[in-house]
């Protein structure tokens, strides 16, 4: 259990990106924070100005009285603070040079260089947020669409600590009655009525951790994105398929075979899905060495991939190639895109071995079947996940490893109950689910996992 500190030093930190910009910010977290930033202010006294207030003035050296900028200073007085400290952020112009001489100022006037993540670590460690809601801070951060930044949102505002603290309350509830039953049996039947109890609620907690996994691969890829790999054999229209994509010429496109040679990458937004799309060389058998490089890229890139869009041109009859490709894609997770579809079909749909909804029909010409394709994706992506849970994803893969051990001990528990054994030794693995779940919030986590959690987390955050 994670020891709560209040008597903190006081740190210090760029809280914004470096380079130049309009504005900077030099944030101070701690119990002298107020005092060292006056000490360096030329303006109002900010020990006596009121909480949460802007103040303006200038950030002076005293030892010689050089004046380094023309300031904004934010005063925020504890507890109602990010931190629960007293916190002061000094709003400068924005530039290294400024920026860097302030913070270095604010160091050697008694303030510490912060470490990565400090000050949401503070913040966990002074009740202000769980562990949880300090990891979806980070997720923000990181967001690359505005559907993974909903679903960080609402893990910061609590979301997933609450499901999860109602499951270890239902433990709690169940451990308690198994305790009162083993200390004041009532029944000769007592361990029966027991065993009874542990089996049903088991159930129940192992559900409800199973709703929870459920959508921990839609997580992922909200939080990681989804490696989309678009191949086929040359010229079929890959390099047209991405550019009307991410409706840009970002491949080039001509009528000669092999003309993309090595991978082009680009990232899109689909409904909320950060997609990374891979525009592989033709897959075919080739004498030319630089096309050869291409093509081993090409399967590298295919073996890599969560999601492959397989591309076939409709205008010609099947290939040996073709075959070979849909043969190799086979057990992936893919999409078959018959592209040219403003031409005359000559491909027999019916000689793909594959579910027809999987198939899809395309003109990168004249944009047909485009929309589909995204919309394919989004169903591959959400298929099976209510748009109620949409918003309460697990996304950390910490917090699906420790549900799937705690899944794992009520396992063990409902394992016991088949081979009846003692109740007590059965409390034990219902015992570890409670802890394990309670690693996730940081209710039961340790120090060295702390540390290594927000070492992960920027400067000054």
């Amino acid at each position: 259990m994670v020891e709560m500190i209040t008597d903190f030093d006081t740190i210090a930190a760029i809280a914004t990106a470096p380079g130049e910009g309009a504005i900077a910010i030099v944030r101070l977290s701690g119990e002298d924070a107020i005092n060292e930033v006056n000490s360096l202010f030329k303006g109002k006294d900010l020990t006596k100005v009121a909480s949460h207030t802007l103040n303006y003035g200038h950030i002076y050296d005293p030892s010689n009285s050089e004046e380094i900028d023309e300031v904004m200073v934010s005063v925020m007085r504890a507890p109602k603070t990010y931190t629960r400290e007293d916190i002061v952020e000094i709003n400068c112009h924005g530039g290294v040079l400024a920026t860097n001489r302030i913070l270095q100022l604010v160091l050697s006037h008694g303030a510490r260089l912060a470490e990565p993540g400090e000050f949401t670590k503070r913040a966990f460690l002074n009740g202000r947020i769980d562990l949880s809601q300090a990891e979806a801070v980070n997720d923000i951060i990181r967001a690359k669409t505005d559907k993974s930044i909903e679903v960080a949102l609402n893990q910061l505002n609590g979301s997933l600590a609450t499901k999860i603290r109602d499951l270890r309350e239902q433990i709690v509830d169940v451990l308690a009655q198994v305790e009162v039953n083993i200390d004041y049996p009532e029944y000769d039947d007592f361990e029966k009525v027991t065993r009874k109890l542990l089996l049903t609620e088991s159930n129940k907690i192992k559900q409800k951790i199973e709703d929870i996994l459920s959508t921990a691969k839609q997580g992922k890829i909200l939080r990681e994105g989804l490696t989309t790999a678009i191949v086929g054999r040359p010229n079929v229209g890959k390099s047209s398929i991405l550019n009307s994509l991410i409706q840009e010429d970002k491949a080039i496109v001509t009528n000669i075979a092999g003309t993309t040679r090595d991978v082009v990458e680009e990232y899109i937004n689909i409904a909320g899905i950060p997609i990374k799309l891979v525009d592989t060389a033709g897959i075919r058998d080739t004498d030319n060495e630089i096309e050869q490089l291409g093509v081993e890229k090409s399967r590298k890139a295919l073996q890599k991939a969560d999601l492959v869009l397989l591309v076939l041109n409709s205008s010609e009859e099947m290939t040996s190639e073709d075959k070979e490709l849909l043969e190799l894609t086979n057990k992936t997770n893919r999409i078959i895109i018959l592209n040219k579809s403003d031409l005359p079909n000559k491909l027999d749909k019916n000689s793909i071995k594959s579910n027809n909804n999987d198939i899809i029909c395309t003109s990168a010409k004249t944009k047909e079947g485009i929309e589909t394709i995204k919309q394919k994706i989004t169903d591959i992506v959400f298929g099976g996940v209510q748009s109620s849970q949409q918003n309460i994803l697990v996304t950390n893969a910490r917090h699906i490893s420790l549900l799937n051990r705690a899944k794992q001990s009520l396992n063990d528990v409902l394992d016991g109950i088949e081979k009846e054994m003692p109740v007590d030794l059965i409390q034990i693995d219902m015992k570890r689910a409670w802890d394990l779940l309670g690693e996730i919030t940081g209710d039961t986590v340790q120090d060295e996992l702390l540390n290594e959690l927000f070492s992960r987390f920027c400067l000054g955050k």
